[in-house]
């Protein structure tokens, strides 16, 4: 016979008499038992070892930390930042065409002036091959697109431009180069300063040409609003559980839910930082605002380099394309002191590639790299933190972003960013001065109504009761922005195979 209990129970717990003083398996529950009704029971005959802590199987998951490394944050109380940043200082320009023995065009945007004037001395290149010239008269076109501007010009040395021919310039469409590298005026003449250019095509047959007005470019951002929230209830709040947990403050019990509320907070810390880099602004038909966060700004503005060191050689062909990358750093602002964050297999071909090159050192002395100082019989470091190459320092570290398994380290496409150190002079509209930034900066909407750096409320009945919510909700609030000025000082590293 059996006696059943259970009110309703589809699979009731029951006991089975035996004909022994015995235990047996149909009188007894087990732990972790799969059978039907067993499920939810905490019961058996021999008492589990509990390891009341978590096991952290995937370490520290935060991802934080990198923007604190490379900037600062400050607060403003706009819809949108607005910065300049100045011009080159000296007069180019490419895509020219050697139209004529005598003449290049030369390709202006729609707004901009032409700022070569006769008298100026030029530099005129087709590739390698090279002439220097004097302008003595510019027209402009001024109808477009697009509009041109046509140089007049007498060659030094050669009689002309010779196009076409052998020991002149090949005239081939958009492939010559000019830039101005002084001027030269006979005695008794009329100075740069009234220089007359033709405008063909305008209302008048000449303009006044005065001095070169400098002009800057204008860039801007907006901010977005990052939210998320926690939700327990009421009753959970007051249920005890087994897990002990420990929070990033320092809080610990068996209360399951402040595991939940800390990871979140932890998450949302994280999407701060993360918003921030991967942010991306509204394009054309987009319902979307956005805002440019890191990497868009890079590729808009900044300098992009495919498959650094490739997968054929590493380390002795990350060297070529490292010094691939200095060349154009030349060209721009030419700062010394920059950061590298980076991938790992990104890291490693630095580490062989600056390996490899210290283990010439021994034998011809010819090789020091490292802000250390490498001495002959220094024992070989493969964990470089810091190295110097041509004119640069560079401090290089792993980038957890790219490394993890949950974010860009699941895509892999990209490599690392080269980011300048130091700082940018800007003018402050909230202090009405020019003021050093560093070039890589967080905006926040702050005021003294209200500061919306990082927000958190609770509401709900749990605690001081503010609703009649039979629950506790946690809200976290972020409104911010990047600026990322000096774009063209950035390097983003990606893998296009």
């Amino acid at each position: 016979m059996s006696f059943a209990t259970g009110l309703g129970n589809a699979f009731p717990p029951s006991l089975i008499p035996a004909a022994k003083k015995q235990a047996l398996g149909t009188n007894y529950l087990a732990f972790n038992s799969t059978a039907a009704g067993d499920t939810d029971t905490f019961a058996q005959q021999y008492l589990p070892e509990l390891y009341e802590a978590e096991i952290e199987r995937y370490g520290n998951q935060t991802l934080q930390g990198f923007l604190r490394m490379v900037g600062a944050e400050m607060p403003m109380q706009s819809d949108q930042v607005i910065w300049s940043e100045q011009n080159r200082l000296h007069v180019a320009y490419d895509g020219c065409t050697i139209a004529t023995n005598t003449t290049i065009t030369v390709p202006l945007e729609a707004d901009k002036n032409c700022a070569v004037r006769a008298g100026a001395t030029i530099v005129v290149s087709e590739g390698l091959v090279t002439m220097k010239a004097r302008v003595k008269a510019v027209s402009v076109v001024a109808a477009g697109p697009p509009r041109v501007c046509t140089l007049t010009v007498d060659t030094y040395k050669v009689a002309n431009m010779n196009k076409g021919n052998a020991g002149g310039l090949a005239g081939v469409a958009s492939a010559a180069k000019i830039f101005v590298y002084g001027s030269e005026f006979g005695k008794g003449t009329q100075g740069m300063e009234a220089a007359n250019v033709a405008i063909a095509g305008g209302a008048g047959n000449d303009q006044l040409v005065s001095a070169i007005q400098p002009d800057f470019t204008q860039f801007s951002n907006k901010p977005i609003i990052i939210k998320d929230f926690y939700e327990v209830s009421g009753s959970d709040t007051a249920q005890i559980g087994w897990v002990e947990v420990a929070t990033e403050d320092g809080t610990s019990g068996y209360l399951w839910y402040l595991k939940a509320e800390s990871e979140t907070r932890l998450r949302f810390e994280d999407y701060l930082e993360m918003a921030m880099v991967e942010a991306e602004k509204k394009g054309a038909g987009s319902a979307l605002d956005g805002s440019e966060g890191l990497f868009a700004a890079i590729e808009d503005r900044g300098n992009v380099y495919n498959d650094f060191a490739g997968a054929a050689a590493p380390g002795a062909g990350a060297l070529g394309d490292f010094d691939t990358i200095l060349k154009q750093l030349d060209t721009q602002g030419a700062i010394e002191e920059n950061m590298l964050f980076l991938s790992r297999q990104t890291a490693l071909d630095f580490d062989d590639m600056i390996a490899a090159m210290n283990g010439s050192y021994a034998s011809t002395g010819a090789a020091s790299y490292g802000l250390f100082n490498n001495e002959e019989d220094m024992a070989l470091n493969f964990g470089f933190s810091g190295f110097r190459r041509g004119s640069y320092d560079f401090y290089k570290t792993d980038w957890k972003y790219l490394n993890d398994f949950s974010t860009r380290g699941n895509i892999g496409d990209i490599d690392g960013v080269l980011i300048p150190a130091g700082t940018s002079t800007v003018y402050d509209q909230l202090l009405g001065s020019n003021i050093r930034r560093p070039f890589l900066h967080v905006r926040y909407r702050a005021s003294e109504a209200d500061d919306r750096r990082m927000k958190t409320w609770v509401v709900g009945s749990v605690g001081a009761a503010t609703s009649g919510l039979d629950a506790m909700q946690v809200h976290f609030l972020s409104e911010r922005l990047l600026c990322v000025q000096g774009a063209n000082n950035f390097v983003l590293l990606k893998s296009t195979v």
